[in-house]
């Protein structure tokens, strides 16, 4: 059998941390087919078939989860000790890639970024969009932004804002052809715009007030995966949308928008900044949150 080299392995695990021959491809510097190419090559100089290939999913077999387990932890101890050389630098340098859900990305995030970028050139951030929970490592982030209250226990977390308040809203031309809800249960009778989770699930609205707490499996016309669609969708007048305050405040403001069951809205821990313990943290994810431990952007 030929020599595996660096760079095989380093196609192996772009490909077995995404599942995803374009996004491993984009990390590597390559194209899909080139990856796909240098894959074949690597099992077939093993003798070995290291994924299981269909044109809808990429999955590790056994033996290319056994070489997983056994290459991917030495990797990323030898990017950790490149990356410590950051060190002997002024400024650090690299990428740092966040794993992030849209509506905190939009709400929260990005005057950090911005300010951060700002203050150190030679550093990059690659955004992640995704609404969805996903395993952090395995996909190759540094770290992730999420509400407080869903993150994992062994997560260091960092508080990046204050709590968060949901907000019922509509357009005044909606008021005019419905009536307005009194309680969470009167948004049955009402067209409201869903939102479906990256799962499936359809988001049942929630509420509370004097210690009372409801869900309420809301119905209309249109089902959205993206909050500031539903937003959009309400100032068009299709139905009732379910926000964050800091995601309408402006609307509300300008009367484009209508707010409704106030008194229902609870609030929420605000957006966190987590990361896995590691031994030896990328020096760019430590400036980053050096740099959060100073205080809001202006």
């Amino acid at each position: 059998m030929s020599k595996i080299g660096a760079t095989d392995l380093a196609s192996f695990l772009a490909i077995a941390n995404h599942k995803n021959f374009r996004r491993a491809a984009a990390e590597i510097g390559c194209t899909p087919s080139a990856l796909s190419h240098a894959l074949r090559t690597l099992e077939e100089r093993l003798n070995l078939r290291l994924f299981n290939r269909t044109t809808r999913s990429v999955s590790l077999t056994e033996v290319g989860e056994r070489l997983y387990s056994r290459v991917g932890p030495a990797f990323r101890d030898i990017e950790d000790a490149i990356d410590d050389l950051n060190s002997f630098r002024d400024q650090p340098v690299g990428t740092l890639r966040i794993n992030v859900a849209r509506a905190a990305a939009q709400m929260e995030l990005l005057p950090w970024v911005s300010g951060f970028l700002a203050e150190h050139p030679d550093a990059n951030i690659e955004l992640g969009i995704d609404n969805a929970i996903v395993d952090m490592v395995a996909e190759g982030y540094d770290a992730g932004i999420r509400f407080g209250e869903t993150l994992a226990q062994d997560m260091i977390a960092i508080s990046l804002g204050p709590r968060q308040r949901t907000a019922i809203v509509a357009s005044p031309a909606f008021f005019e052809k419905h009536p307005r809800p009194r309680s969470p249960k009167q948004l049955k009778d009402l067209p409201c715009i869903r939102f479906r989770f990256e799962d499936g699930r359809i988001y049942a609205w929630e509420f509370a007030r004097g210690g009372i707490e409801l869900k309420v499996e809301i119905d209309g016309p249109l089902t959205v995966n993206d909050q500031e669609l539903g937003i959009s969708a309400a100032l068009d007048g299709i139905g009732l949308a379910f926000a964050f305050e800091s995601q309408v405040e402006g609307l509300l403001r300008e009367g484009r928008l209508i707010r409704v069951l106030a008194d229902w809205c609870p609030y929420y821990p605000g957006f966190y900044l987590y990361y896995p313990s590691r031994r030896q943290m990328p020096a760019v994810l430590r400036a980053f949150i050096e740099y959060i431990g100073r205080g809001r952007p202006a």
